[in-house]
């Protein structure tokens, strides 16, 4: 690891100016995937600029139709709120399969949200939910955030504050797990809202987390596992690996859409 300034500061304003006034400076969240390449010297930030004792940054809040989680909140407090089981239990759910222990309570939603990990999980949830991600200076729908693998809409310095989810009337998230790394080989998010469902897939996509029209058009129709019969995505638009080729991958984003549906439809 190179050296590097290590900075503590304790509001959003004063970590923003900080990336202002700084050269080569990094933002600090959970540190699962900027920590390793600092260790392999793939990255050589100047400054480190460490957003954990940013208060503001922290804990769940509810209102009638919407759920707020502020980007420091680590996944364990997701999957152990009582807000967010009762709002959104499949968002506690999916933060419950990260990882382990130690990735849980370390890692953080915004950090995983602004570094777009193509086998990410919440990414999904954040298409399917039809997420807004608030920044410092803006918000963004999650529909415009995600630009391709580890590629966001975020500007240079800019900081997730929170990500707001608007309430579903069902949803569930199935995920085929990699057995050791717990990263999704796939993993797909169904949410039914009041006008539409969305259905969005990680794990599998060669360009990262991507909405299935197909599927989400015929669930509009009849929201049943039944109706994604014949329904599927193309392989040669699907990664491939050592763990999964693009049609392995092709045929489990149907397997866990259905899950994903059935969990959903038993739910009301």
């Amino acid at each position: 690891m190179y050296a590097f300034e290590y900075h503590r500061p304790t509001s959003v304003q004063q970590a923003a100016d900080l990336a202002t006034q700084l050269e080569e400076t990094k933002f600090l969240a959970g540190g699962h995937t900027l920590l390793p390449t600092m260790k392999m010297r793939l990255a050589a930030p100047a400054n480190l600029i460490d957003l954990g004792p940013i208060a503001e940054l922290h804990g769940v809040e509810r209102s009638a139709d919407t759920l707020s989680i502020g980007a420091m909140t680590p996944h364990a407090e997701v999957a152990n709120s009582t807000e967010v089981r009762a709002a959104i239990p499949a968002l506690a759910e999916l933060a419950e399969l990260i990882g382990d222990p130690q990735v849980r309570n370390r890692g953080t939603i915004g950090g995983s949200v602004a570094n777009n990990d193509p086998s990410a999980d919440y990414p999904a949830a954040c298409l399917a939910l039809n997420a807004t991600i608030v920044t410092d200076k803006r918000k963004i729908a999650a529909d415009d955030f995600f630009q391709g693998i580890f590629t966001t809409a975020l500007d240079e310095g800019e900081i997730i504050t929170k990500i707001s989810f608007p309430v579903p009337s069902q949803a569930a998230y199935a995920k085929f797990r990699h057995p050791a790394s717990r990263y999704a080989l796939v993993g797909v998010f169904v949410a039914k809202h009041r006008d539409e469902v969305r259905v969005a897939v990680t794990g599998a996509g060669s360009n990262g987390v991507f909405r299935v029209p197909d599927m989400e058009q015929a669930l509009r129709q009849n929201f049943a596992a039944d109706a994604l019969d014949g329904i599927s995505v193309p392989a040669d638009e699907m990664n491939s690996d050592i763990h999964a080729d693009a049609t392995y991958r092709a045929h489990l984003v149907g397997v866990m859409a259905r899950r994903a549906v059935q969990m959903a439809a038993s739910r009301t």
